[in-house]
C-alpha cells in the first residue's frame, strides 16, 4: 500500500521553460552549445559545492561582456508561473493526512530566492510537506541513487510504499530501479492534480 508521495517541483508544480532558457542563454553567451566547464559549474552549484557568488563570478569571468544582473536573469529565465490550483491540490492532500508528503527537487538558492519573491504563496506551499528536500541544501541530486537512498533512510520508508512524480525519465528510472512506484509525468499534456485519476490502478 502506498503511504508516501514524493514530488518533484519544476514542471510538476511550477511551470518551466527549459528549451526557452537554453536558447536564451546560448544567445546571451554568444555560443552554440554549453561547454563542459559550464555544465560542471551548474551541477556544483545545484549540489551546494559552490556559492552563488562563486557561480556568478565563474560566468562573469567567462563572459566578460555580461554583468551580474544579466547572468542572474539568464539563470532564472527557466522559471515561469505556478498555477494556484496546484497549490490547492497539495493543500487538500496535506489536510487529508492520508499520505506522507515529500518534495524532492534539484534546485538552488537563486531559483528559490526568485520563487520566494515572485510566488506569493511559496511558504504556504512548503508548509504542506512533511519533508522539503532541495538538492543544494542536502548536497545530493537526481538522478543519482544516493539521493533516493537518503530520502528512504531518513524517513524510514519502504520503496514499495512510495510513489514518486517527476518529469525527467532519468529520475523516475532510478527510483523505479529501487522499487519505488513512479509517474514520469508529461508536463505537455498531463497535470499533477490528476495524479489519482491517471494512476488509479496503484491507489
Amino acid at each position: 500500500m502506498i503511504d508516501t508521495l514524493i514530488f518533484d517541483f519544476g514542471d510538476v508544480f511550477i511551470n518551466l521553460d527549459k528549451q526557452g532558457a537554453m536558447l536564451n542563454a546560448l544567445n546571451l553567451f554568444e555560443i552554440d552549445t554549453f561547454e563542459d566547464d559550464m555544465i560542471n559549474t551548474n551541477i556544483l552549484y545545484e549540489i551546494g559545492k559552490i556559492s552563488t557568488e562563486e557561480f556568478i563570478n565563474f560566468y562573469a569571468s567567462k563572459f566578460s561582456h555580461l554583468d551580474e544582473n544579466q547572468i542572474i536573469d539568464a539563470w532564472n529565465y527557466i522559471l515561469k508561473d505556478f498555477p494556484k490550483y496546484r497549490l490547492e491540490f497539495i493543500q487538500q492532500l496535506s489536510k487529508e493526512q492520508r499520505y506522507k508528503l515529500i518534495l524532492l527537487s534539484n534546485t538552488n538558492d537563486m531559483h528559490i530566492d526568485f520563487i520566494k519573491t515572485n510566488i506569493s504563496f511559496y511558504e504556504d506551499f512548503k508548509s504542506c510537506f512533511d519533508q522539503f528536500y532541495l538538492s543544494q541544501e542536502i548536497q545530493l541530486r537526481k538522478p543519482n541513487r544516493d539521493i533516493f537512498d537518503f530520502v528512504l533512510e531518513s524517513n524510514n520508508l519502504k520503496p514499495e510504499s512510495c510513489f514518486f512524480v517527476d518529469d525527467t525519465k532519468e529520475n523516475t528510472d532510478t527510483a523505479k530501479s529501487l522499487g519505488i512506484k513512479v509517474w514520469n509525468i508529461d508536463e505537455t499534456k498531463e497535470d499533477v492534480i490528476n495524479l489519482f485519476n491517471l494512476n488509479n490502478t496503484l491507489f
